[in-house]
């Protein structure tokens, strides 16, 4: 069992997760809550405990790690996949937006057959879906910016079809072991969004035609036609192992100290590529304007407060 805890004063988010982990307790592929409780100290100051299911095979980017730089086989990525997607679509249904999908937020879980299930975690930054613009007073955006969406670096936006950008970038660093942004040494976190706010991720031409074309209908830049996770799930990425069959993860024996290519992705502060902040929009959209309009942007060069590591 693992724990997740922090002060009741300074976590809100992390009672708003054992919330959300309650709504979707019934989902195979959304990481299990057992329960909750309160502890306090000599000075009565209270921490909020979350009893978590243990993922004994480790993490997503302990799983790429292990790769050596050189991502997963495919049939492995396409079960998981299909795992993802079904675990999202599951929260979508639910109107909620997991806002920050990435590897360190998959965790393996062991099964009865031995091999290892995909689940999805860290519900800190998820919210509610919204149906309607995002007022001004709204914060910007949360969540790690590699895995952002257009929409997110742009406007601010983040609601379901954001996380669909994300799993594509999550299912393009399984099959290649890599970000899926190549940056040049001593790039900011403002290069990064502007990198996002007008390109794709590049796609190797070794991948396969299903991988290929399954991981553009993620990387539609218009959020209003990229597909959701239902229809998705219908893709031949993710129907078709093309009799390849099921293919076992072994166990994560120890984290291993190899790293995707990533050395060159550093951001404003100094702060990883993994790590979750707080990001303000690159531009708005002016009532009349086709275009958006970029304006100066500040960024903040520090972890996020909402990012609660406490897991043991």
């Amino acid at each position: 069992m693992a724990v997740k805890s922090g002060r009741v004063s300074k976590s809100p988010e992390l009672l708003m997760e054992r919330t959300l982990l309650k709504i979707f307790g019934d989902c195979p592929f959304v990481i299990d809550c057992y329960g909750s409780d309160m502890t306090a100290d000599a000075e009565n100051k209270c921490t909020y405990n979350v009893f978590m299911e243990y993922a004994d095979g480790g993490t997503m980017r302990d799983l790429i790690k292990k790769s050596g730089g050189c991502g997963l086989l495919e049939p492995q990525v396409r079960k998981y996949t299909g795992c993802l997607l079904k675990g999202l679509q599951y929260i979508h249904v639910r109107g909620c937006v997991h806002c920050d999908l990435k590897p360190e937020n998959i965790l393996l879980v062991s099964n009865s057959d031995g091999d290892f299930v995909p689940k999805i975690g860290d519900f800190g930054l998820a919210k509610f879906a919204v149906y309607k613009k995002k007022s001004s007073k709204e914060p910007a955006c949360q969540g790690t910016a590699i895995y952002l969406s257009p929409e997110a670096v742009l406007y601010g936006n983040q609601e379901k079809p954001s996380d669909i950008w994300a799993l594509g970038c999550v299912v393009l660093e399984m099959l290649t072991g890599r970000w899926p942004w190549d940056l040049e040494a001593g790039a900011t976190l403002q290069d990064l969004q502007l990198l996002i706010a007008s390109k794709v991720p590049t796609l190797p031409g070794w991948l396969s035609a299903d991988a290929k074309d399954f991981l553009r209908k993620c990387f539609v830049r218009n959020p209003s036609e990229r597909l959701e996770a239902e229809k998705l799930l219908n893709h031949p990425f993710v129907t078709r192992l093309d009799g390849l069959g099921e293919v076992k993860v072994e166990p994560l024996k120890k984290q291993v100290s190899a790293v995707p290519s990533s050395e060159n992705c550093e951001k404003a502060g100094g702060s990883k590529p993994g790590d979750a902040e707080e990001i303000l929009p690159l531009a708005v959209l002016y009532p009349g304007d086709s275009k958006p309009v970029i304006l100066p942007t500040t960024v903040c060069a520090k972890p996020s407060n909402f990012a609660v590591t406490g897991v043991a």
